[in-house]
C-alpha cells in the first residue's frame, strides 16, 4: 500500500506538470499517448487504494463562493492545552509513562470529518466550543485525500499551514500595504476566505498532529493511529517517542531543527502515547490532562528607549523603528528593533525614556515585547522626515500605517535607486544607499538609465568623500558586467509594485523572455500565468502604460542585452528535480547563484529535505549535519559541486 501511496503522489505531480506545460506555457512535454498511459495508471491505483489527493487530475473541483461562514459546534470541547517552559516540568509530567513529542505547528486548527472515505466537512478550532465550517476551501488543501479506503466515520484534526516558501511568493504580490505579517496570519485569512479559489491559489496544507476517532477501530497507541493516518495519504506532523530520562534530549534535537523545517512552529506537544491512560485521565475546566505544550523560554532584557527613528520605503510607506540602550540578547549585542507600524507604537503606549523589554522572535529577530512606562508621548510625524512633505495615516492589513503622499519624495527615489541595483536585481557592487545618495545630490543620477552614462562624470565623482579612482575603477566594471542581464532581473528591478521576482521569472517565461511582449501584454492576457491574480495583471499593465516608465524602460534597453536561460529555449535537463543546499559552496558565489543555475535549468531549490527532495547539495557529504541525517533516512543522494556540475554536463 506504501509504494502504491507513493505511486499515485509521483503520477499526480507529473500529470500536473505536463498539463500546466502544456496549457500555460504552450510546450508539448509528453506525449497524449504518454500522458493518457500514466493517467490511466493513476485512475487504476486511486481504485485499487481508493485514496484520491485533492490536486489529482483525476478531480475537477469546481470553486464555491459563499456569502457568510456557517457556525458549527463541535461534538465535543476543543481544550487549549497547559503550558511550561520548564523542561523539568515536562520530566515531571511523564513520570513512568512515554510520550510522543511533535512540533506545535503555528497555522489554524482545523478538524476534518470523512464519511466512507469522502471528505464531508471541515471546521476550524473557532473558540473551542463552535467553529466555522470551511469544507468549501478544505477541499483545495494541497495534500489531502478527497476520498480513501475507509468505510464510517473518521474524524482527525490537524494544522492548516502556509510554507515560509509559498508565504514569501504571496507577500512578493502583494501591495505592501496588505502585506500579511506572518504565515500564520496568511493561513488564517485564506482558510476563511469565502471565495475558495483564493484558498486554492495559496498552497495550504494539512498536517495531521491527533487521531480523534476511527468508526470500528481502535488503537492501543497514539502513534498506531498516526502511523495508520501516514498509510491512509495523510502528511502527520513530525514526532519522537520520549521518556522523563531522553525528553530534554529530544527537547533540544527539535529546537537545533527549527531553521530546517518549512512550516512554522511555536513549540512543542507532548502527550502519553498509551490511548487507555490518556482517557482514564479526562480534563480540566480548561485543560486535556493527557496533553501538555512546551515553549522556548524568550530572553529577554530591560533597557531604555532613546528614540524612534521613521524610515522611509520606496513604496512611500514610513516604518518606525526602536533605538534603545544596547541589550545582549541571545549571545548578541541589540539596540535596535522593529515597531512595523503605527498601530504597534499606539499599542505599546511610547514615549522617549521609556522603559521597555525587548526579545529576539524565533531567536532571530529582535521585537519590543512590554512597555513599562506606557508614557503614550511619541508623536506621529506629520511631515516626511526625507522630503519634508506632508504625510496621512493609511489603513493596512495589520493594522495603521504613516504615509508620505509626496510622489516626488526623494527617500522613494533613493530607495527606487538602492532596489535596482540590489544583488536579484541588476546586482551592481559598489553603489550602497549612502554612495547612491551622494550620486543623486551631486546631480548625477536622475533616472535608472543615467547609471550607464556615470562614466561621464568621473571628475564629479572621484571627489566625493569617500569615493576615490579605485572606487571608480571598480563601480565602472561592475556596471559593464550589469550590461548583460536576466530579462527576469531587469523586469524585477523595474519595482512593478506586486512583481517580486519569482513574478518576474513567471512573467518572462510565459512570454518566451520576449520584453516587446510584455510591455503590450493585457490584463486579460495576464491573469492567464500561473499564480498570477487580478492584482498582479492590473499591476504589470498599469506599469507598462505609462510613457513616462515605457520611455525610462526603452532609454534603458539600450544600454542591455538580456542573456535568455537554456530553460527558456528547450533545454532542461533538471526539469522537475528538486534541490535543497546546503553548507558552504565554492565554485558558484554563493547559494542564491547555485540555486539560479538549478532554476534555470528546469529545477527547484527548496529549503528543507522532504520525500520530494531529489538531491541534496553538500561539499561535506560526510557531515552529521540535521538535513544530512533526513536525506540519509529518506535514501536521497548528498552530492557535492563537482557531481552537480557533472550532472549538468559542465
Amino acid at each position: 500500500m506504501e509504494n502504491d501511496i507513493k505511486r499515485i503522489k509521483e503520477l499526480v505531480k507529473i500529470l500536473n506538470n505536463a498539463s500546466k506545460a502544456y496549457y500555460q506555457q504552450d510546450k508539448e512535454v509528453m506525449s497524449d499517448k504518454e500522458y493518457d498511459a500514466l493517467y490511466d495508471e493513476l485512475t487504476a491505483l486511486e481504485n485499487k487504494t481508493g485514496i484520491i489527493l485533492s490536486d489529482s487530475p483525476t478531480q475537477k473541483v469546481g470553486y464555491t463562493v459563499l456569502s457568510n461562514l456557517t457556525k458549527v459546534e463541535h461534538p465535543s470541547p476543543m481544550l487549549s492545552l497547559d503550558k511550561t517552559k520548564e523542561t523539568s516540568r515536562l520530566e515531571e509530567f511523564l513520570g513512568e509513562q512515554q510520550g510522543l513529542l511533535s512540533y506545535k505547528m503555528d497555522g489554524l486548527t482545523v478538524v476534518l470529518t470523512y464519511r466512507d472515505g469522502e471528505l464531508k466537512q471541515a471546521l476550524t478550532r473557532g473558540n473551542g466550543i463552535i467553529g466555522e465550517d470551511i469544507t468549501h476551501n478544505a477541499l483545495t488543501f494541497k495534500n489531502i485525500p478527497l476520498k480513501l479506503d475507509f468505510k464510517g466515520e473518521l474524524v482527525l484534526r490537524g494544522e492548516a499551514v502556509i510554507s515560509f516558501e509559498d508565504f514569501e511568493k504571496i507577500n512578493s504580490r502583494l501591495d505592501p500595504e496588505d502585506e500579511y505579517k506572518n504565515p500564520r496570519n496568511l493561513c488564517s485569512g485564506t482558510v476563511r476566505q469565502l471565495n475558495s479559489e483564493i484558498c486554492a491559489q495559496r498552497s495550504v496544507c494539512f498536517v495531521a498532529f491527533s487521531l480523534v476517532s476511527a468508526e470500528g477501530t481502535e488503537f492501543a497507541k497514539k502513534s498506531e493511529g498516526m502511523d495508520w493516518l501516514d498509510k491512509k495519504g495523510f502528511q502527520t506532523v513530525e514526532r519522537k517517542f520520549v521518556d522523563a530520562k531522553n525528553v530534554e534530549k529530544t527537547v533540544r534535537e527539535f529546537e537545533a531543527n527549527i531553521p530546517n523545517n518549512p512550516f512554522a512552529t511555536d513549540g512543542l506537544v507532548l502527550t502519553y502515547d498509551d490511548v487507555g491512560y490518556s482517557r482514564s485521565l479526562g480534563t480540566t475546566a480548561k485543560f486535556p490532562r493527557d496533553s501538555i505544550a512546551f515553549k522556548w523560554a524568550d530572553e529577554t532584557a530591560e533597557t531604555t528607549l532613546r528614540q524612534i527613528e521613521w524610515s522611509a520605503s520606496r513604496t512611500g510607506l514610513i516604518n518606525p523603528i526602536a533605538v534603545f540602550d544596547p541589550v545582549e540578547l541571545e549571545g548578541t549585542t541589540v539596540e535596535r528593533a522593529s515597531l512595523h507600524n503605527v498601530s504597534i507604537v499606539e499599542n505599546l503606549e511610547l514615549g522617549l525614556g521609556d522603559k521597555i523589554t525587548v526579545y529576539k522572535a524565533n531567536m532571530i529577530i529582535p521585537q519590543v515585547a512590554e512597555n513599562l512606562t506606557k508614557s503614550n508621548r511619541a508623536e506621529i510625524p506629520e511631515v516626511c522626515p526625507v522630503c519634508g512633505g506632508k504625510t496621512e495615516i493609511v489603513s493596512i492589513r495589520d493594522g495603521k500605517a504613516l504615509k508620505c503622499i509626496n510622489p516626488d519624495c526623494a527617500a522613494k527615489k533613493l530607495m527606487g535607486f538602492v532596489h535596482f541595483v540590489s544583488r536579484d536585481a541588476m546586482n551592481i557592487e559598489g553603489l550602497s544607499e549612502s554612495t547612491l545618495e551622494k550620486f543623486i545630490n551631486a546631480d548625477t543620477l536622475t533616472d535608472y538609465a543615467d547609471i550607464y552614462a556615470l562614466s561621464k562624470h568621473k571628475q564629479t565623482l572621484v571627489n566625493l568623500e569617500g569615493f576615490g579612482e579605485k572606487s571608480f575603477e571598480n563601480l565602472m566594471n561592475a556596471i559593464e558586467k550589469s550590461r548583460n542581464i536576466g530579462l527576469p532581473n531587469f523586469i524585477y528591478a523595474l519595482g512593478i509594485e506586486n512583481v517580486g521576482l519569482s513574478n518576474a521569472k513567471l512573467l518572462c517565461k510565459f512570454y518566451d523572455h520576449d520584453i516587446d511582449k510584455i510591455m503590450s501584454a493585457k490584463a486579460e492576457e495576464l491573469v492567464g500565468i500561473d499564480g498570477f491574480g487580478e492584482i498582479i495583471a492590473k499591476s504589470v499593465e498599469n506599469f507598462f502604460n505609462n510613457e513616462k516608465n515605457t520611455a525610462l524602460v526603452e532609454k534603458i534597453r539600450k544600454e542591455l542585452t538580456f542573456d535568455t536561460p537554456k530553460a527558456a529555449v528547450g533545454e532542461q535537463p533538471l526539469k522537475d528535480k528538486i534541490f535543497v543546499i546546503t553548507g558552504d559552496v565554492h565554485h558558484f558565489k554563493n547559494r542564491k547563484e547555485l540555486q539560479a543555475k538549478i532554476e534555470e535549468l528546469g529545477g527547484k531549490a527548496t529549503g528543507s529535505v522532504s520525500s520530494k527532495t531529489n538531491y541534496l547539495i553538500n561539499n561535506d557529504v560526510t557531515s552529521n549535519s540535521s538535513k544530512n541525517k533526513k536525506a540519509k533516512e529518506l535514501g536521497i543522494p548528498i552530492i557535492s559541486e563537482e557531481d552537480f556540475l557533472e550532472l549538468i554536463g559542465e
